[in-house]
C-alpha cells in the first residue's frame, strides 16, 4: 500500500489485491485514438432510475460516473482519497466538519459554473431526498448544513461524527449536479432530467431499455487518478440491457457490443469463449457488504436462539459454494465485507465449515434429528422461510447444505414488491442482502438500527445486540485516527459473525468481458466503469 501522506483520515488498512487488478485489460499498444461509440450491454435496470443522487443500482452507477463528477475520488489500489472537483480539504478532529476548496474553471454541461452555492444546493438536495436516496441516508447520516464560506470554499457540518463522509464525497451518490437539476422533481430526475459536469452528457435514457451519452468536448477537470486530463477519447457511449447471459456473451463475441457487463460473474465456460475470440476478462471484487444472509430473531422462530444461529454459521460450506456456483479459485468470502472494502479483516477462521460443531450446538439446543434427516424440537421441524424473487442455483445449494445439518430452508418465490413488503413486516426467518460502497460504514445501511428502520436491521438483533452493533458503528464514524477506526470495524466484523447477525455466503466479484478493441479500461474504487482513458482500437 502506498504512503497516504497527509490523507490520514483515510489511511486504510487491510485492502486486498483484486482478482484481475483494478485496471487490467488487454492493450494493443500504440497511442490512444479518438472517436467511436462504446457499446456496453448490462444485465438489467430493475430500479429504473438514472439520477446519481437516488440510484443504488450498480449498473446505473457505472453510467452515472461518466456524466457526473464528485468532490473527491478514491484510488482503487490504496483507498486514498484524492482531489477532483475539490482541490483540498480539512476535517475537524471530531469528524463533524469538512471544509472543501473548489477547483476553478469547472462548469456543468448547461454552462453553469461550479461554485460553493452549487455544492450546497447539491448536498441539501440529496439530503432532502430522504429515503428516496437509500445510500444517501448513510452517506449523509447526521447531516446538519452546508455553508458557503466564499465562492470557492464550502463547509459541511454534521450533528454527529461521520468519518465516512470524506469517502462518501467520492461516490456517485454524492455527485455534484447542476443547480437546475434540483429544481426538478425526483421522478423527473430519475427519468434522465439531470445535468452533470462529467466528460459525457446524458443524451437519452429509457428505463430498462437503453441509454446514450455523448462526449463533452470542453471537459478538462478529471480526477487526479486519470491519465487523460482532457476530453474523453470516445465520441459516445450506448448502453443496452440484456438479461440472458448467453445472449449478452454472444453479442460480445459477435462484435455487436464492446463490453458485456453481467450482474453475476461470467461463467468459466463463457470466459473461455470470450478469450477464444480475442476478448479479455477483467475483474474486481465489489467493495461493501458481501452477499450474505440476515436472520429474523424477533418472531420467536428458531433463529431467536443464538446456538441455532451459530450452528447455521457453521453449516454453510463457503469454499464449496465458491467453487461450485462459480469456479475453482473463485475467492471465498471471509467476512461481512468484500475484501476490497477499507478496514476489511480476514474472518475466514470463524466462518469455517464445521458440520460436527453445528451438530453439537443443535443437539445441546434440543433439536434432535428425525428419521427424515431434519431436526425437530417439541414436534416442530427446524424450518427457515426465505422470500426470494428467483430461486437461484446458489440459493438451492445453500438449501442443500443446510439440509445436511438438519435445517429445512424453504425458498418462497415472490415478486420484488412482495419481498420488500415481507421484509418490512418481518415475515421471514432469513433473507439476503448486499450493498456496494468502498467504506465500511455502508453496513450501517443494513444493520444499524440508529441509521435505518429497514427490516434487515429491525429484526436481525435483540435489544442488547442492537445496542452493541450501533455502538461499534458509532465508534467507526467517530474515529478520525485510522488505527482507531480499523479497531472499531475489526471488532464489529467479528461480533456480527459470532452473534449470527450476518451470515456471509460469497464474495461479490464484478467481471467484465471486453472485446479486443477496448483499450485503457479501468474500474473505479467501487468497481464501476471509468471511461476517461478508454479508447477503441478498431
Amino acid at each position: 500500500m502506498r504512503h497516504l501522506g497527509a490523507f490520514s483520515l483515510v489511511a486504510l488498512l487491510g485492502l486486498s489485491a483484486c482478482a484481475g487488478g483494478a485496471t487490467s485489460a488487454a492493450q494493443a499498444g500504440g497511442d490512444p485514438v479518438s472517436g467511436g461509440t462504446l457499446k456496453i450491454a448490462f444485465w438489467d435496470d430493475q430500479q429504473g432510475c438514472i439520477d446519481p443522487n437516488q440510484v443504488y443500482w450498480i449498473e446505473s452507477r457505472s453510467l452515472n460516473r461518466q456524466f457526473a463528477d464528485s468532490l473527491t475520488d478514491q484510488d482503487p489500489e490504496t483507498g486514498e482519497i484524492v482531489p477532483w472537483l475539490a482541490t483540498g480539504w480539512k476535517v475537524s478532529e471530531d469528524a463533524k466538519a469538512f471544509t472543501f476548496d473548489l477547483r476553478p474553471g469547472v462548469t456543468f454541461s448547461d454552462g453553469t459554473p461550479l461554485d460553493a452555492t452549487a455544492v450546497k444546493t447539491a448536498l441539501d438536495g440529496t439530503f432532502a431526498l430522504g429515503p428516496k436516496s437509500l445510500l444517501g441516508l448513510t452517506y449523509l447520516a447526521g447531516y446538519d448544513t452546508t455553508t458557503v464560506v466564499d465562492p470557492d470554499t464550502v463547509s459541511v457540518t454534521f450533528k454527529q461524527p461521520n468519518a465516512g463522509f470524506l469517502q462518501a464525497t467520492s461516490t456517485t451518490t454524492l455527485s455534484i449536479l447542476s443547480p437546475a437539476t434540483y429544481q426538478k422533481t425526483p421522478e423527473a430526475r430519475c427519468t434522465g432530467d439531470v445535468i452533470g459536469s462529467g466528460p459525457f452528457v446524458l443524451e437519452s435514457y429509457t428505463a430498462a431499455k437503453s441509454a446514450r451519452l455523448t462526449k463533452r468536448a470542453d471537459y478538462a477537470w478529471p480526477s487526479a487518478l486519470v491519465k487523460n486530463q482532457g476530453a474523453a477519447y470516445l465520441d459516445a457511449i450506448e448502453a443496452s440491457y440484456i438479461k440472458e447471459d448467453s445472449v449478452r456473451v454472444g453479442s460480445l463475441t459477435s462484435g455487436a457490443v464492446d463490453i458485456a457487463w453481467p450482474r453475476e460473474p461470467i461463467s468459466e465456460a463463457d470466459q473461455k469463449l470470450i478469450e477464444a475470440t480475442g476478448g479479455t476478462i477483467t475483474s474486481r471484487p465489489l467493495p461493501g457488504i458481501s452477499s450474505g444472509l440476515v436472520p429474523n430473531v424477533t418472531k420467536g422462530g428458531p433463529l431467536a436462539d443464538l446456538a441455532v444461529r451459530q450452528a447455521l454459521q457453521k453449516s454453510i460450506d463457503r469454499g464449496t459454494y465458491a467453487s461450485t456456483i462459480y469456479w475453482s479459485g473463485y475467492p471465498v468470502v471471509a467476512g461481512p465485507y468484500n475484501s476490497t472494502t477499507p478496514y476489511w479483516t480476514d474472518g475466514s477462521a470463524a466462518l469455517a465449515y464445521d458440520p460436527d460443531g453445528a451438530a453439537a450446538l443443535l443437539d445441546r439446543a434440543g433439536w434432535a434429528k428425525g428419521p427424515d434427516g431434519y431436526r425437530y424440537k417439541d414436534g416442530r421441524k427446524l424450518t427457515l422461510h426465505a422470500p426470494v424473487t428467483v430461486a437461484l442455483a446458489g440459493d438451492q445449494l445453500i438449501q442443500d447444505q443446510l439440509k445436511k445439518a438438519g435445517i429445512d430452508l424453504q425458498l418462497t418465490v415472490v415478486t420484488v414488491a412482495q419481498r420488500t413488503e415481507r421484509i418490512a413486516a418481518g415475515d421471514f426467518d432469513i433473507t439476503s442482502t448486499y450493498y456496494t460502497r468502498a467504506d465500511p460504514s455502508v453496513l450501517g445501511s443494513v444493520l444499524d438500527q440508529k441509521v435505518t428502520k429497514g427490516g434487515t436491521a429491525v429484526y436481525s438483533q435483540d435489544p442488547a445486540t442492537a445496542a452493541k452493533v450501533s455502538e461499534l458503528f458509532a465508534a467507526g464514524l467517530q474515529a478520525t485516527d485510522p488505527q482507531k477506526r480499523a479497531a472499531a470495524y475489526a471488532e464489529l466484523q467479528a461480533y456480527l459473525v459470532a452473534q449470527g447477525v450476518s451470515f456471509p455466503v460469497y464474495e461479490r466479484l464484478q467481471l467484465a468481458g471486453l472485446s479486443r478493441a477496448v483499450q485503457g479500461f479501468s474500474f473505479t474504487s467501487e468497481a464501476f466503469l471509468r471511461t476517461n482513458d478508454l479508447w477503441l482500437s478498431r
